[in-house]
């Protein structure tokens, strides 16, 4: 049988010197460069430096070591075309079948606070992805390796059949192609991020949050039955490197596959449960919260969160800033639920709803610090195009409000104005949101006239036999007259939050003075389109 030849040249060296040993047990030849190779010899390994596989040193401070015809010759030619091996003769080019290769680190380097160009560019790998290009380009004869977590299975296929699976070759291409796009994006990036300035060559350049080019890398988790309607088909991705505490890094413990909706939704009640330091439970139908509510724990939050619109929570979308236990679990389970999220879940939950099969349970971790992590920077679709933003990650301080009227909010209606402003940030606009005793009670959404959304938080607090005297009343934006002002009064608010920055400001801090109710300004809108 043909000897196998090996090419490791690895920047991670993780797993490296193990992976070394079980190829050289196998009887396959190995090669490698600079590091690689002291660190394989090192370890008692027989080594071949590319150096002296080609003829031809490393120069230029490493930047030209694997660039050569012996290399590419090697991982390119068709082992099935006759004049590909005969020009390997020719030339004296033994073929390469495996190429272990990860690339210089330069995502993590451009990371790294006050990263100068300088370094920057020597952190960009050249002679790695032209070997990982040609080896994945030659799968069907070269398996190419690109990350420490693919060893496993080749040396698997080694060691079983003597040659690694066209299966295998195949995903690994894949997987190499990926990896070049991913760092050749993240070069993009960084470089079109830059505004350049030949005095700064050498020090840390400034970055717009913009790139002249954008490479957003996203990674399929699962093709979805449908999109948003069945007609329309859909997959869910998650970013490449997704930050902690996100929808996209929990785990579905029980339940029917999500759909399209149940993602968006489930997205929009977990990031506005993570608002809240107190124990918080949120529900959320058709990308609106319709009950929202923090108590003394899990269960007090869910029972007064369903209180503010139980006809609404019906089908609707739960979200938990606390573990789900038993508690929580025998009042949820009451109704027709259909995505349900927690940190963790307690045994006992978890056997309460084992009989609601359909039931989704997601269980989604907040790590230390990522209870308001989210998204830095948000894409949305236009025809042909793109826009990008900053995240609306603003946080109300209680210092930040300003007040505008003669009456005070007392404290308590200070932190129900705090606790109704986070609220509104996740309604969709225009939106009004009435709130009393850290529970929302009456939230109008999504209505082009901010006077409709405030008739309809009050029709929907109506219903649910929910009275709104005495209610605070936060609005995404500023009220243009006081019309909207009077509608929230005479529904029974005595405390308003707003944004304030209307050329009629005074006209409604006028009408709050003469209606006798207490008005703050925000300072910031909070406009979800």
């Amino acid at each position: 049988m043909t000897t196998l030849t090996a090419l490791l040249s690895v920047s991670d060296k993780t797993g490296i010197v193990e992976l070394a040993k079980e190829l050289n047990a196998l009887g396959v030849k190995l090669l490698s460069t600079g590091g690689t190779a002291k660190l394989l010899a090192d370890n008692g390994l027989p080594v071949t430096e590319v150096a002296d596989h080609t003829g031809f040193p490393e120069m230029l401070d490493g930047r030209v070591k694997t660039l050569h015809p012996k290399v590419h010759g090697g991982l390119l030619a068709r082992r099935d075309l006759p004049e590909h091996m005969a020009a390997l003769q020719q030339h004296d080019i033994p073929t390469i079948d495996i190429l272990c290769v990860n690339l210089y680190p330069f995502e993590a380097t451009v990371a790294k606070p006050g990263c100068t160009l300088a370094d920057a560019i020597e952190n960009i790998d050249i002679g790695g992805p032209a070997m990982v290009r040609s080896a994945a380009k030659n799968w069907k004869d070269v398996a190419v390796l690109t990350d420490a977590s693919q060893y496993a299975q080749v040396v698997q296929d080694l060691k079983a059949t003597g040659k690694v699976s066209l299966a295998t070759r195949f995903a690994l291409s894949v997987a190499a192609f990926n990896r070049i796009a991913q760092y050749d994006g993240a070069i993009s990036d960084y470089l079109s991020s830059i505004t350049f300035d030949e005095a700064a060559v050498d020090a840390t350049p400034e970055r717009s949050l913009f790139p002249g080019q954008s490479n957003g890398m996203f990674v399929k988790l699962q093709d979805l039955r449908y999109g948003e309607n069945s007609h329309q088909q859909a997959a869910w991705y998650r970013d490449l490197y997704p930050t902690a505490g996100c929808i996209v890094t929990g785990e579905q413990l029980q339940g029917k596959e999500l759909s399209y909706n149940n993602i968006a939704d489930a997205d929009a009640a977990w990031e506005c449960v993570k608002q809240f330091d107190e124990p918080a439970c949120v529900i959320v139908k058709h990308a609106n919260p319709c009950g929202v509510a923090i108590g003394a724990d899990a269960a007090e939050a869910y029972g007064k969160a369903f209180k503010t619109d139980p006809t609404s929570a019906f089908g609707g979308i739960i979200a938990l800033n606390r573990t789900l236990d038993k508690a929580a679990a025998e009042l949820i389970v009451k109704q027709f639920v259909e995505v349900l999220m927690a940190p963790d879940f307690t045994e006992e939950a978890l056997e309460v709803f084992k009989p609601k099969t359909n039931v989704r349970l997601m269980k989604i971790a907040l790590p230390q610090g990522a209870r308001r992590v989210a998204n830095s920077i948000e894409a949305k679709r236009v025809g042909g195009g793109m826009l990008l933003q900053t995240a609306d990650n603003h946080e109300l301080q209680r210092e930040d409000i300003k007040m505008v009227t003669t009456l005070q909010p007392t404290e308590q209606q200070v932190q129900d104005l705090l606790f109704a402003w986070k609220v509104a940030q996740f309604v969709k606009s225009n939106a009004i949101v009435f709130c009393k005793d850290g529970m929302t009670m009456g939230v109008g959404a999504g209505q082009m006239s901010r006077l409709d959304s405030a008739r309809i938080a009050s029709i929907k607090a109506e219903a649910a036999g929910l009275s709104l005297e005495g209610t605070v009343v936060a609005s995404d934006a500023f009220f243009p007259f006081r019309d909207g002002l009077d509608v929230v009064i005479d529904h029974g608010a005595t405390c308003v939050i707003q944004p304030g920055g209307s050329m009629r400001d005074q006209e409604v801090i006028d009408a709050a003075n003469e209606r006798g109710v207490a008005m703050v300004f925000s300072g910031v809108r909070h406009f979800r389109h």
